[in-house]
Order: C-alpha cells, then structure tokens, then sequence
C-alpha cells in the first residue's frame, strides 16, 4: 500500500479510535441483508406509468403494507398504500370527505401508521442510511418516533404529545407527504434500467430528471438511448433517424419544447420540397387528436428528415467496409424512370415516394439547404444545456452491459452464430467477440462521447452502427428495413432477421456459455434482458433457459401493449431471491385515487435463495470488504508499531 495515499487518509481518521470504529460499521454492514434491487426496461417516454411503478416499487409498497398491518381488509389496505404512492393528492381527496375534528383524528392514526410502515421498511438498514431518507425538516422528530420505546411507559406521553402538536402547529401534511417519500425510497435500494429510455413516448427528458435525482441509480443503454448519445457526440445520421423517429410518434415537441431546439429550417426545407404522403403520416395514440394542418407539418418534416438520414448513411457505409452493409445503399439501386428498385436481384415497384431532393446520379449528396439544416440542428443539439445535462448522465451511469450481483444485465444481445458460438467482427484488423466485442464498442461510444467535435471518424460511424448494424449489441438484427417500410408495399421486405441469440437464449447451455463469457457464475447468475416484448399474450414466458435467463420488455410502451397484451414487466431482487412483475396497463393516477385499485398482476418466482443474502456477498460488499483491507493496513501503518 502506497505510504502516501495512508498518509493522506489519516488525515480524515486520525485517530486510532475512529479507524476502529469505522472498522466495526463496515465489519457490521456487511452481516446486514442485501438490499432490493429494483429492475425495469424499455419505458420509452412513458413517464407517468414510470412514476406510478417507482412510486410503488413494483408491489413492495403494497406488500410491506400487508405484512405489517395483517388484519387489515384488501380495501384498507390499498387507500393505504393509495397514501403512500401520491401523498399530496390524497390528503386533499380525504379532507373533502370530513370535518376538521375527524381530520385531527385521522392526522394522528396515519402519522403513527406511517411511523411504522417507515420503521418496518427501514428494518434492514443502518440508522446512517435511513437518516439519509428522511426528511431533513422532521428528521428530529421522525428518529424520536421511530426508535421509541415503550416498555416502562416513561415516555408514552411525551410521544403522543408529539403527534398532537405537529397537527395543532398544521406540519401534519408534510409529514405525511415526507414519510410517504420515506418509504417509497426505502423499499428499493438500488433501481437498474435495462435500456431504451428514449423515443416513441411523450416524455422521456421526465424520466431522466426524475432519474438525475433518483438515489441510487444505473442504467444499461439501449439501441435508443444510443441514437440520442450519438446525436449528441456528433453523428448527423443519428440525430436524423431520432428527428425521424419523433415525427413517425406524433414526439417533435420533445426536440422543440423539451429541449429548446428550433425546428423552422426544417420545416421551411419541407414545405419547399414535399406534399401529403400516406406513408409519412404520423401515427396517434387513442386519446391523440391534431389538426390537419398539424398532420400535414409533420408529414412533410417527416419525409424531409429521412431522405436527409437515407443520403447521410450511403458516405458512411462506404468508408467502412468492417461494417459490411454495402447491401443498403439502396438509394443507388433505384430505377428513379421506373420508380422501382432492385433488391438482392428481385425488382420491386416503390410506392409513395418523395425523391424531389435526391440527384439520381449523386444520391448521397445533399442540397445545400439540407446541409445547412442538419449542420444547424446539430449546433442546436450538442448546445443544448438541458440535453447536455441528460446525456451526460447517461454517460457517468451508463454501460452497455452491467455484471450486478452475479447477474449480467444486457438490453439488447450477445451477437451469436447458429450454432450457439460467439459471432465475430473484424474491426480496424482486429477480430472481436462476446464480451470483448462489446467492450470495443463501449469505447468506442465513449470516445465519440468525448469527442463531439470529431463528426466523420470512426468512433462515431461505430455509434451509428451500434443503431443499425448486424453485429451490434444493441441492434440484434440482420438489417433494419425501415426504407422497405416506407417505399415497398410487400412486406415480406419488411421482415427483419433477429440474430440467433433471441432463439437460442432459450438453451440454458447457452446463457451458461454466456455468463461463462463474461466471468459470471453459470450456476447462480441469470442473463437479465431488455429490448424485445414478450408475446405474454400468446403464451410467450419471460423467464427462459430454467431460470437463467429473464426478458423484462413486456411493453411499457403503449405502441407495443396491442402485441404483448401486458404494460411491462418488473423485476425485483431482495435478499429471498427474485421475483417477476406483470403489470396491467396504467391509465392515470387519477384512476388509482378514485378506484384505489393497483396495476400490478402476477408475481413470479424466478429464484428462491436457500439462505437469505447478505450485503457481504454483492457488489457493495465487495467495495467494503476493500475499504477494510485499507483501514486495516492504516491501523498497521500509523497506529501500531
């Protein structure tokens, strides 16, 4: 151990009793058990019913709610945890329904109950770490009440009186509103978000902000979080395909009200080039209504900002001939006479098109006006303070791939052969596969990440490539088909090939192999996976390979609910071991107030410990057990000679 660094850290214990004693806490969190770790996937924008599932920790609000109180009724049990989920709104809704004098009384029965949900809640955590929690106004008051004790009736007065006056002083609503916050924190210590907050929903920047301030937090890119990354750190042709993205949702308020970029050159450019086209039009929620003037905007933005995304991909695909994607340069297989094109030797007719902008001769060259408009949208972007604020959040903590616990935690795939074995790629001479091809590609991001004003260079052709090519982590496709979708009626051209990995993830040999691959235990490690909805409605099972391998995309996003016929999974890891949550569809808050009724579903049991985990055997405990090493060599170093 280096002498100075010791030197230095005697500096902050220097004194033989406080490295003792720091040395009995850690010694002793370490026998404490480990805490429930919150999983979820895929939100897509969906922040309300992102909110509603962190505000009730996927049923471990509720389900403490029932362990404590045993002899309440279902229907006390849910206007209780109503309480919890949306303190502010409740306390208003009860206040209409009494009078002042049966709202003293109910003031007084809930603070107690919410005294004890919090002490119970708090059960397995150092009073440090519940301090930590609690509201800094009352912690006083709330510690006085947590950690009382009643056995000699000494002090039973003096904690009723307690109670009494926070009502009387009219600091009984923020109170509750503070305990309520309390325990929502309490119930999971840490949340994981296995990929793609970004695109298709209304309101991922909420997400993110809710995520900037959430108090132990990572998260696992998806192939969407990756576009907007790669928007940021430079790449044209990534932020044309989220601004593509955003039309084809009915999201461009995202780029203009949420993030304050200015959309008019964009317009301008379409309203000088393009018309209606059925093809463009944007798709609608249920409940979405637009004016038509509205829809014939963003119709034409949308088409002027793909044609901007097919010309920026073909420079790209060209200069990198690792990427071998020569196959879709389909802008120079066109017949522009005939309006046709030639696909793997097969003609097909192409329908709704809008070619006004594309040189026959030059199609990857972009008119002036297109390249000023990306160029200003790019500038717009990377200036952005709120988006910069965002992305590099995502960047501090994120990963494309996290091992947490003995878990592997992937949203997307490990690119596989057919026969099972890691699919390789030559990149700069150098052959990748498994994790060393996802580590290359991290770095990758990173650099481009780094690099914002480096626009053409490899790095950033590699983000992109993590969107949309064969071999990417995150892509786990053949091609992606989205010029098929628009131009070509037969849609057995808009199929695309997934990669072996979504079928062979059901072999438990395989997700061992893979857990192998990654330096994970085969026997006690699961492969925790985004990206793809589960079909749970035709029978589709999340839990795969005998337990070793999970799918949590169950459909957060309203556009996928019509083909898995649930809102999403969650999963939930305490110390007893995992357990699967459906959810139903998510409405409103509103609708949980008024019904008090919850979206959850089905529990499933993933996996059963033998014996309850303790912090000493995750993560964090690993990260204690070297803190100790160092305290002890501290202690030899400086105090005992």
């Amino acid at each position: 151990m280096d002498t100075k660094y010791l030197d230095l850290l005697a500096e902050k214990y220097d004194t033989e009793e406080k490295v003792a004693t720091e040395l009995i806490n850690l010694e002793a969190i370490l026998n404490l058990p480990k805490g429930t770790e919150h999983f979820v996937s895929d939100l897509h924008g969906e922040y309300y019913a992102f909110q509603h599932v962190l505000r009730n920790g996927s049923g471990n609000v509720k389900q403490k709610i029932s362990d404590l109180f045993k002899n309440w009724s279902q229907h006390e049990i849910n206007e209780f945890a109503t309480l919890v989920y949306y303190p502010e709104e409740k306390l208003q809704a009860v206040k209409k329904t009494v009078s002042q004098e049966q709202m003293n009384q109910w003031y007084e029965a809930t603070i107690d109950r919410l005294i004890k949900l919090t002490s119970f809640s708090s059960s397995k955590y150092t009073r440090s770490k519940v301090r930590k929690a609690l509201p800094q106004s009352f912690v006083y008051i709330i510690e006085e009440l947590l950690y009382k004790k009643d056995e000699f009736s000494n002090k039973k007065e003096y904690y009723s009186k307690i109670i009494n006056h926070i009502v009387a002083l009219g600091q009984a609503d923020k109170l509750i509103i503070g305990l309520s916050y309390t325990i929502q924190r309490l119930v999971v210590d840490h949340l994981h978000v296995v990929g793609d907050i970004y695109d298709r929903g209304p309101h991922p920047d909420r997400i993110m902000d809710t995520l900037l301030t959430y108090h132990s937090v990572d998260v696992q890119w998806g192939n969407h979080d990756v576009l907007w990354m790669g928007a940021y750190s430079g790449s044209k042709v990534c932020l044309a395909n989220l601004i593509r993205i955003c039309a084809r949702y009915n999201n461009l308020d995202i780029i203009e009200d949420r993030y304050g970029i200015n959309l008019i050159p964009l317009l301008n450019l379409a309203e000088n080039y393009y018309k209606d086209n059925p093809a463009f039009r944007p798709k609608l929620s249920g409940n979405t209504h637009i004016t038509e003037s509205e829809r014939l905007q963003i119709t034409k933005i949308h088409q002027a900002i793909a044609m901007i995304q097919f010309k920026l991909e073909i420079p790209i695909i060209k200069r990198r001939p690792d990427f071998h994607m020569e196959h879709r340069l389909l802008l120079e297989r066109i017949h522009f006479d005939q309006k046709s094109i030639e696909i793997n030797g097969k003609r097909f007719p192409l329908t709704h098109t809008c070619f006004a902008t594309v040189d026959p001769e030059h199609p990857d060259q972009l008119l002036p006006e297109e390249e000023k408009v990306i160029n200003k949208l790019l500038s717009s972007f990377q200036h952005s303070e709120k988006l910069a604020r965002h992305m590099n959040f995502l960047i501090e903590k994120g990963s494309l791939y996290l091992k947490y616990n003995g878990n592997l935690l992937i949203h997307g795939c490990i690119p596989l052969n057919e026969d099972g074995s890691m699919k390789a790629m030559t990149i700069n001479g150098q052959r990748y596969k498994g994790k060393q091809l996802l580590d290359i590609f991290e770095h990758y991001l990173r650099f481009s990440c780094a690099h914002p004003q480096m626009n053409d260079d490899l790095a950033t052709d590699m983000v992109w490539y993590l969107w949309t090519g064969e071999n990417s982590s995150l892509f786990g496709k053949k091609e992606m088909t989205t010029f098929e979708r628009y131009f070509i009626e037969d849609k057995s051209m808009h199929k695309e090939e997934k990669n072996p990995y979504y079928t062979l993830r059901e072999q438990e040999k395989v997700c061992r192999r893979i857990l192998s691959d990654f330096d994970l235990d085969p026997e006690n490690g699961h492969i925790i996976n985004g990206h793809t909805p589960v079909e749970e409605i035709n029978g589709e099972n999340p839990i795969k390979a005998n337990g070793k391998m999970i799918v949590i995309d169950g459909g957060f996003s309203k556009a996928y609910q019509s083909k898995t016929g649930i809102a999403g999974y969650t999963l939930l890891y305490n110390s007893y071991g995992m357990q699967l949550v459906a959810h139903q569809r998510f409405t409103s808050k509103e609708d949980v107030l008024m019904n008090g009724m919850d979206v959850l579903s089905v529990r499933r049991l993933v996996d059963h410990e033998l014996r309850r985990k303790k912090v000493r055997e995750t993560n964090v405990g690993k990260q204690i057990l070297e803190q100790i090493a160092v305290l002890n060599d501290l202690l030899k170093h400086c105090y005992q000679h």
